[in-house]
């Protein structure tokens, strides 16, 4: 009888592998055939789906291809394997908790920056809707333009978004309001490596172009340089009636003359976004002495800013949501409407 027991119990338990196995491969061929199928599809480039988002017409492209994503999530919650993120299989662990690893993210959030380790993350992306703007008063560039952004929803794209795609958003949302803004279209990371530099030369490399700019349009007053912190989720996001935006903080470097009037202009939008999106603005630091820039090209003009928005984990929605805010917020300090 016991023996009996046993060997009844030891084919239900070949049974249930074998289930298992079955099931693991209807997955793979699905997700694999589908998958394929998509891709011929759905090859959106960073420059197509920015143009999606900025006309509101990407949302019915990231519910339509969920299925894609069925086998990673599965994998993802029996063995806490992120096939969108290839360092997890690092800390493979089944069963077990985990936590997301940043390595290639973490830092100083404007000073240590690695641009080999980036390009492997996320890509140069060009303006997709350039226009011109005779008599511009922002120019918006990015130093670091391949800090990127949680790519959650956008494995359908193949793309990681960035900071340039914010850029490009403010761009086009400070022109709508009847501010004129252009934006550097240049590739930093290839203006770097052209003239063998380093990747801590990034500032230099920017400062080439906005005094490029500057020298094109005498009508600039304020620049903007858009960065992305290495903060988490909670700490780089605010939810304000209802609505999820990337948290903002104003840099400042002491080590240029301008350095009074930036930090004024600093300090005045940061209280003006709080005000209008409370809690939205982390606030104002102040960056000199060794091991950081302490200038950021804000020697440039008394209208220099350095503005982090969100951090590696927000999503791009989050991101744009702020700077529709911060767009809203600037275009009244700039037209004196209190």
């Amino acid at each position: 009888m016991r023996r009996s027991f046993k060997a009844k119990r030891k084919r239900t338990h070949i049974l249930k592998i074998r289930y298992l196995l079955f099931i693991a491969l209807v997955y793979l061929s699905f997700d694999t055939t589908y998958g394929y199928l998509l891709d011929k599809k759905t090859n959106v480039e960073g420059e197509a789906y920015l143009m999606m988002a900025l006309t509101d017409s990407n949302h019915h492209f990231t519910s339509k291809y969920k299925p894609k994503k069925i086998l990673a999530g599965t994998l993802s919650f029996i063995s806490n394997i992120d096939l969108t993120n290839p360092t997890s299989l690092l800390s493979f662990n089944v069963g077990g908790n985990t936590s997301k690893t940043v390595s290639l993210l973490e830092g100083n959030h404007v000073d240590n920056y690695d641009l080999n380790k980036q390009e492997k993350l996320t890509n140069y992306i060009k303006d997709p809707n350039p226009v011109n703007v005779e008599k511009p008063r922002v120019y918006v560039y990015n130093s670091h333009q391949l800090e990127n952004y949680d790519d959650k929803n956008l494995e359908i794209y193949n793309i990681t978004p960035n900071v340039m795609m914010a850029s490009y958003m403010l761009k086009e949302k400070l022109n709508d309001l009847g501010i004129g803004t252009i934006v550097n279209e240049f590739n930093l990371a290839e203006f770097i490596r052209i003239n063998n530099w380093q990747h801590g030369d990034s500032y230099k490399a920017s400062r080439i172009f906005i005094l490029d700019a500057k020298n094109k349009h005498d009508t600039l007053e304020y620049y903007i340089d858009i960065h992305r912190d290495a903060i988490t989720h909670d700490r780089g996001t605010k939810k304000i009636k209802g609505k999820d935006y990337a948290r903002t903080l104003f840099v400042v470097g002491l080590e240029n003359p301008n350095y009074q009037a930036n930090l004024e202009l600093a300090n005045t939008l940061h209280e003006k976004l709080n005000k209008a999106y409370p809690g939205i603005s982390r606030g104002v630091i102040k960056k000199q002495g060794k091991g950081v820039d302490g200038v950021y090209n804000q020697d440039i003009s008394p209208k220099s800013m350095l503005l982090e928005v969100g951090g590696y984990e927000n999503t791009i929605e989050e991101v744009m949501n702020t700077i529709e805010a911060f767009s809203k917020v600037l275009f009244e300090h700039i037209e004196g409407i209190s």
